[in-house]
C-alpha cells in the first residue's frame, strides 16, 4: 500500500492511498462469504458456492462494492497509523480509480490537529485573589450553623423574607389549567429562590389564608417558555429561631467546648477553603493566559460537533421543540441569534483548550497510570449518583473511555502549565502552588490533577478525537 498527505489547511490533510489487490484478498474473501449467505444457488448450501460460481450468478460488481466498502476504512488507518496524521473526526472518502485485478485507489479528506506552538510556561504571569479569612466569614459560616440547629415555630403575622411556609400551588396557560404545576402542601422558605419567579414579591406580606396571583415564565414541562398565571394559597408561617451564640451551642454543634475554640476551627476550615479557591483561580486564570498567548487554528467540523452536542443538550429540556426552545429564550431576554454567537464562542475555546492541552501532553510525555484513570471514573460515577462499574458500562457503550483518558491527561497537562507559571495574590504575594497542590513528584502528579482537574476541560469527554 502507498499513501501520501497533502495538506489542504493548517487543520484539514487529504490523505491518497493505493493498495494492489493482491493485498485486497482477506477482504475479498469475507466478501464471498458474505455474499454467498445471501444468494441462494441451486446445488450449494447457503454460504457454501465457490467463488466463481457465485460471480458468475451475481456479477463481479457486488463483489467490488462489498471489498470497497470494508477496504477503504480499514486502509484508512492503515494510513493514519503509520504516517504522522493526528487525524479528528470522520473523514470524507472518495474513491477514485478501481481497476479490478491490479489496483484500488481511494481520497479520504479529514480535519487534523494543528501545529501549535505554546509560550514558555514561565512567562505566564496571573493573579488571584487574597486567602485571607474575616470576621465576617467565620459570622456567616456560625449563622450557617446556627441554622441548621434552628426550630421553627408559628407565627400570626403576615410572611416576611426567610419564613418557612406551606403553600398550595396552581396555574393556568391561557386560562387552561396546568396539571403538572398544581400541587398541595408545599413547604418552601420564602427568597430561597427554589420556586418559580415572582412567588416570593407574592408571599411577603399576605397572611394565612390569603390567596395571591402573579405572572411567570414557565421553564419545565408541557409548557415551558409560556407565561402562566400562578396561584398560591398561604396555609401557614412559621419563623426560624436561631440558638444563642454562645458555649452551650459549640457544644451542641460541634465536638468544642467553647464558643472560641468553634470559631478557631472555622477560621482554620475557611482558610483552606480559600486556599482550595485560589487552585481554582489559578487554574482557570493560567488556561486563560495560555489560551491568549498561543494561535490555535480551528478544525471547523470538529468545532460545529462541539456546537451541535451542546445546541442538543439545551433543546432536550424542551422535547428538542426549537420553537418552544425560541420562546424561553425570549422570555429571558436574549435571542436564538444571541444564544448561537454565545455557543459558537463557548465551542470554539472548548475545542482550543483540547487541543493546547493535547499538544503540552505530548511535548511533556504526559501519561495516565490505572489509579488516575480510576480515580477519574470513581469521581465521574459519584457526580452521576451511579456505581462506578455502571459509569464504565455506559462509557464503553457510547464509546467515552478514550474520551475520560484524554481529559485526565489533558488535566494533568495543564497541571504542568499551572506549576510552572507566576502566581501571585492581589497584594502582590506569591501563592505557594506546592502548598495548594502537594509537593510535585517526578513520577507522579496526581494531587495537581484534582484541582487543576475538573470543570475547565468538560466537555472534553465529548471530543470526537480519533
Amino acid at each position: 500500500m502507498k499513501s501520501t498527505v497533502e495538506h489542504l489547511s493548517p487543520t484539514r490533510v487529504r490523505i491518497n492511498v493505493e493498495v494492489p489487490f493482491d493485498e485486497l484478498k482477506p477482504s475479498f474473501d469475507r466478501a464471498y462469504r458474505k455474499l454467498a449467505k445471501q444468494v441462494r444457488i441451486p446445488g450449494f448450501r447457503p454460504g457454501k458456492a465457490p467463488a466463481r460460481v457465485l460471480e458468475n450468478r451475481i456479477g463481479r460488481a457486488p463483489v467490488l462494492d462489498e471489498v470497497v466498502q470494508e477496504a477503504v476504512p480499514a486502509k484508512y488507518l492503515e494510513a493514519v497509523n503509520s504516517g504522522e496524521v493526528r487525524a479528528l473526526g470522520r473523514p470524507d472518502f472518495e474513491v477514485t480509480k478501481i481497476e479490478d485485478g491490479d489496483s484500488l485507489a481511494f481520497t479520504a479528506e479529514v480535519d487534523v490537529r494543528p501545529e501549535i506552538t505554546v509560550p514558555a510556561f514561565g512567562e505566564l504571569s496571573v493573579s488571584v485573589d487574597d486567602q485571607e479569612v474575616t470576621d465576617a466569614d467565620v459570622d456567616e459560616q456560625l449563622d450557617e450553623l446556627r441554622a441548621r440547629f434552628g426550630t421553627l415555630t408559628g407565627v400570626q403575622r403576615p410572611a416576611q423574607d426567610g419564613d418557612f411556609v406551606v403553600v398550595d400551588l396552581s396555574a393556568t396557560v391561557d386560562g387552561e389549567e396546568v396539571e403538572e404545576a398544581r400541587t398541595a402542601g408545599l413547604s418552601y422558605e420564602i427568597g430561597s429562590g427554589q420556586l418559580v419567579e415572582g412567588i416570593d414579591d407574592a408571599l411577603i406580606g399576605a397572611s394565612e389564608g390569603e390567596t395571591k396571583t402573579f405572572a411567570t415564565t414557565l421553564v419545565a414541562g408541557e409548557h415551558s417558555g409560556r407565561e402562566a398565571e400562578v396561584s398560591v394559597v398561604l396555609n401557614t408561617v412559621k419563623e426560624r429561631q436561631l440558638p444563642e451564640l454562645d458555649d452551650e451551642f459549640a457544644q451542641l454543634a460541634s465536638e468544642f467546648d467553647t464558643l472560641d475554640e468553634l470559631k478557631d476551627d472555622l477560621r482554620t476550615r475557611l482558610a483552606r477553603v480559600k486556599k482550595m479557591q485560589q487552585g481554582v483561580q489559578a487554574r482557570d486564570k493560567v488556561l486563560d493566559a495560555l489560551l491568549e498567548t498561543t494561535e490555535v487554528p480551528l478544525p471547523e467540523s470538529i468545532v460545529q460537533g462541539e456546537i451541535d452536542a451542546r445546541k442538543h443538550d439545551a433543546v432536550h429540556e424542551f422535547d428538542h421543540d426549537e420553537a418552544k426552545f425560541g420562546e424561553y429564550l425570549e422570555s429571558q431576554g436574549q435571542t436564538l441569534e444571541a444564544f448561537d454567537a454565545e455557543l459558537r464562542e463557548s465551542a470554539e475555546k472548548a475545542v482550543r483548550t483540547q487541543l493546547v492541552l493535547d499538544t503540552i501532553a505530548d511535548a511533556e510525555q504526559v501519561t495516565v497510570s490505572d489509579s488516575e484513570l480510576t480515580e477519574r471514573i470513581v469521581y465521574q460515577a459519584q457526580r452521576f449518583g451511579i456505581s462506578p462499574d455502571e459509569y464504565v458500562q455506559r462509557a464503553q457503550q457510547s464509546g467515552q473511555l478514550g474520551a475520560i483518558f484524554a481529559d485526565v491527561r489533558r488535566g494533568k497537562a495543564l497541571a504542568t502549565v499551572v506549576r510552572q507559571a507566576t502566581v501571585t495574590d492581589a497584594t502582590g504575594n506569591a501563592v505557594d502552588l506546592d502548598e495548594l497542590f502537594g509537593e510535585q513528584k517526578a513520577d507522579d502528579e496526581t494531587a495537581a490533577v484534582d484541582v487543576v482537574e475538573g470543570d475547565v476541560v468538560e466537555s472534553t469527554e465529548e471530543s470526537n478525537e480519533k
